[in-house]
């Protein structure tokens, strides 16, 4: 491992490749024990890094904003490549043909957060990015997922994706079709691919109308999600003909707490690390969710969080 941190640090600099760094600071649930190698390197680093860990035989696994991850309480033993640091620039262009409703282009990286990029397109007037203002996530982690909120998908707004062939080797760039993008899937999520960055096409707007909107949808979050402890957003994918969270509260779940985690009395659809919660309290809680739910509805809660 130490010859594989020499050669990481030679090629993305010492101080973007870290030893034993605590993934409890990088994930919105709080918890999570060392990583062996932490890495930040920028896109045209990433591929490099990727080749480096399969040449050496080691484990990697890339992460964004840590928002939907749930890290062992032993840690990753491997490499932890992250995004958010120097994989996020922006840029926002006109397109080279005439789009309708005067259509521009944004192009984000990979690591570039979801309200970063929201923000930028009110800055510039452009409308259909709102109800991602609130997802806690990056660009490469919401094209992988295809994250949605408030009616709105991430599919319904991109043109294509840049991404990393790791078998083939090469970059290649993958239309909105080609990234199959379904409900929190996509071929990204089914892996072979890493995503670069993504360009997303947005429509003329009116900036006061569009803040209004996106100020609408932050008082709907609050007044009905628990921002006010770290969690992972919704814990469990919405069960075909059902939703998470009403099956959770209706199985008389709101409260019940493993250790410091616990399921919010403000949203069941929601675990929560209420009191210096474990990994492995979240993780009980979330096998005791399903339980309960399986034994009384006979309904398969599967986990919208990413377990390492």
């Amino acid at each position: 491992m130490a010859e594989l941190k020499t050669r990481l640090e030679e090629m993305i600099g010492r101080n973007n490749c870290l030893a034993d760094e605590e993934m409890k600071k990088h994930t919105t649930f709080r918890v999570g024990g060392p990583a062996d190698i932490y890495v930040t390197p920028n896109i045209a680093q990433l591929p490099q890094v990727i080749r480096v860990c399969m040449e050496e035989n080691v484990p990697y696994y890339i992460v964004g904003n840590g928002s939907n991850l749930l890290v062992s309480d032993s840690g990753y033993r491997g490499v932890i490549i992250e995004l958010k640091k120097n994989a996020s620039k922006i840029f926002i262009r006109k397109p080279d043909e005439p789009m309708e409703d005067d259509a521009s282009i944004i192009e984000a990286d990979a690591g570039a957060l979801l309200s970063t990029v929201a923000t930028s397109a009110l800055n510039v007037a452009l409308k259909g990015f709102e109800f991602a203002a609130g997802i806690p996530g990056t660009v490469g982690g919401a094209v992988s997922m295809n994250a949605g909120a408030y009616g709105g998908e991430i599919k319904d707004v991109l043109i294509d994706a840049k991404v990393y062939d790791i078998e083939a080797d090469e970059i290649k760039t993958l239309s909105n079709e080609e990234l199959k993008l379904g409900y929190r899937r996509s071929v990204i999520s089914d892996g072979g691919y890493v995503v670069l960055s993504a360009r997303i096409k947005l429509s003329k707007g009116e900036h006061d109308s569009i803040l209004a909107y996106m100020n609408e949808l932050k008082e709907k979050r609050v007044s009905k999600q628990p921002l006010d402890m770290p969690s992972a957003g919704s814990t469990f994918k919405r069960p075909e003909g059902y939703f998470a969270g009403k099956l959770i509260e209706d199985a008389g779940l709101k409260g019940f707490a493993v250790g410091g985690a616990m399921v919010s009395q403000k949203h069941a659809g929601f675990v929560v690390n209420a009191k210096d919660a474990t990994a492995s309290d979240i993780y009980t809680l979330i096998k005791a969710i399903q339980k309960i739910v399986k034994d009384r509805f006979d309904v398969e809660l599967e986990p919208e969080v990413k377990m390492i």
